[in-house]
């Protein structure tokens, strides 16, 4: 009976802190030294003069067709690693289907970035959900390198939101509150656009 509970108690700490990387640690807490940090839904921001970037980031989505986020620049883009047997990934779906839909006429760009699964099962996660825009499908894992090499990925799903100039401005580890991702993308929206 002890290890039932302890093996539900530990499901529901995955549910909630995220999915963490294959290789990584799945302890809630920070593993001192080795680069983890734990999904806990934890946000960080950075002020315009502190942050990197710009992000350059391109790829083929799962239809076949090329993306690239510096075609994006002057506009807010929000980049969310998942895959679709990803729990938090599934729990934040519709939120991130409705921002992009209440946000595409406001210069608000949203786009995936799936390294796990085949296109097939991809694009039955976005059927169900109904999801709008594009996701990169990344099996060879370029883009999280594009992205780890400007802003640690340590858990999926990890949120990543760039300003006009196309520099990290937010990033969320593990499930993104909807309420802080709008705030996030209000408050780039009403900084001045690049020139």
């Amino acid at each position: 009976m002890r290890r039932r509970v302890l093996a539900i108690a530990s499901l529901g700490v995955l549910l909630l802190a995220g999915c963490a990387p294959e290789s990584a640690s799945t302890t809630p807490q920070d593993v001192q030294d080795q680069g983890y940090q734990s999904g806990d839904g934890s946000t960080t921001t950075w002020a315009a003069g502190d942050r990197s970037g710009p992000l350059e980031l391109s790829g083929t989505d799962f239809a076949g067709t090329a993306q690239d986020v510096a075609a994006w620049r002057g506009e807010v883009v929000v980049l969310n690693t998942w895959y679709a047997n990803c729990p938090p990934c599934r729990a934040e779906a519709p939120d991130l289907a409705a921002l992009s839909t209440d946000y595409a006429d406001d210069g608000v760009q949203v786009l995936g970035i799936n390294r796990t699964d085949d296109a097939g099962t991809a694009q039955a996660f976005e059927r169900q959900f109904e999801v709008p825009y594009p996701s990169l499908a990344d099996t060879d894992g370029a883009a999280i390198a594009a992205l780890q090499g400007t802003v640690p990925v340590n858990a999926v799903p990890t949120t990543i939101v760039l300003d006009r100039s196309g520099m990290v401005a937010a990033r969320i580890l593990g499930l993104a509150d909807p309420s802080t991702l709008r705030s996030i993308v209000d408050d780039l929206l009403l900084e001045t656009p690049p020139s």
